[in-house]
């Protein structure tokens, strides 16, 4: 299995010299695409930050790709938060815009899913994704080009092929389902609480944080 962070380091290493702009959705994928993907130009990262706009990042590219027709735009995203505005597509393929649709897909509401595992008690509600569709037939539906990775030992040379098509693409990268994301910010408490992976989590969220989720 591939796990999210590699795929990004990966996707770093395969595509930092390029002219690159770097777009999010909003979960897990948002904060890794934070921590494993460099930015050392003004303008080249949009993301919606803590807003929590899901559906931000597959448009967003879109705009971004038109303001820059021969620049690599890459929207780094995962598969519920793309779904939103998947009709966006349509756009794609009608202005001929090679945006490139990088999905981290761990078949889960992933930031939601971590938060019920690790501060409820693994009470899980409509977290988990079981009906998604087949992302490659997806984009061929549309025209566009579908790419399926799911193996560590394939993942550059899909990467690559991403890259190199002139045209929209989806990309599914298939993740390690329960992957947790570090630090994070229990409910009601103060950035210098932030917990790290070995943190203990019992009881965490107080009265106060629980009015808040």
């Amino acid at each position: 299995m591939i796990k999210p962070q590699y795929a990004l380091k990966r996707l770093e290493e395969l595509t930092k010299g390029h002219d690159r702009y770097i777009c999010t959705e909003v979960g897990q994928h948002q904060m890794w695409a934070a921590q494993y993907l460099n930015f050392e130009g003004p303008n080249r990262w949009m993301t919606s930050g803590g807003l929590g706009t899901m559906g931000y990042g597959f448009p967003a590219s879109i705009g971004v790709q038109m303001a820059h027709p021969d620049a690599l735009v890459i929207n780094v995203a995962g598969e519920a938060s793309w779904l939103m505005n998947m009709q966006e597509m349509g756009t794609a393929m009608q202005f001929n815009l090679p945006v490139k649709q990088f999905i981290l897909n761990n078949e889960r509401l992933g930031m939601v899913r971590q938060w019920q595992e690790l501060l409820h008690g693994e009470r899980y509600s409509h977290s988990w994704s079981e009906s998604l569709p087949d992302f490659v037939k997806l984009a061929e539906a549309f025209g566009a080009k579908g790419i399926l990775c799911k193996d560590a030992d394939d993942l550059d040379d899909a990467i690559m092929e991403m890259i190199n098509y002139d045209g929209p693409v989806i990309f599914d990268c298939l993740v390690e389902k329960h992957e947790n994301c570090f630090p994070m910010i229990p409910s009601g408490k103060a950035h210098n609480e932030m917990l790290l992976g070995d943190a203990s989590t019992k009881d965490v969220i107080g009265a106060k944080g629980a009015v808040m989720v």
